[in-house]
């Protein structure tokens, strides 16, 4: 199994400053769970409170969406699809977020993301995300996307 998790990460249409996913601990046909390090060098904590930066909201749903979409999606298609993707790309659709305690750098983020359904290419999943060292919720949420042709989007 863990090939395939390595594999799905290789896959994602993601690269760093970007890329949110450090790696997936488990998964199956209901749920996923995954990790992101948040580094003290990254791009975003420069102007985000100088001098006691704290992660932006919108990074820590982008890791959400990266997780428990994106990775989540792909290993859905992994049996269908060699590469998780069948020639498309993930477009994240919506999202409702409730925040709970701050996210700093050098923390972990674990992210459970549960399938609240998957149909017609659209996926949506409540995803929670804690801190992996205090187990303390950062926050929780439903977040939804799908996949859709590359030429689409042109």
């Amino acid at each position: 199994m863990s090939e395939l998790f390595a594999a799905i990460i290789q896959k994602l249409p993601y690269s760093p400053p970007f890329l949110f996913v450090d790696e997936i601990l488990s998964a199956d046909e209901n749920s996923i769970k995954g990790t992101y390090k948040l580094k003290k060098d990254e791009f975003f904590y420069q102007g985000h409170f100088p001098g006691n930066p704290v992660t932006p909201g919108v990074i820590i749903t982008e890791v959400m969406a990266q997780i428990g979409l994106v990775c989540f999606g792909m290993y859905l298609n992994s049996t269908s699809s060699p590469d998780g993707m069948d020639g498309k790309v993930p477009v994240f659709t919506s999202s409702c977020v409730d925040f709970y305690s701050p996210a700093y750098p050098e923390q972990t983020l674990e992210v459970t993301s549960s399938k609240i359904y998957y149909r017609f290419g659209k996926l949506k999943c409540r995803i929670e995300c804690h801190n992996r060292d205090t187990q303390q919720l950062v926050c929780k949420g439903d977040l939804s996307g799908l996949l859709v042709n590359k030429n689409e989007l042109k």
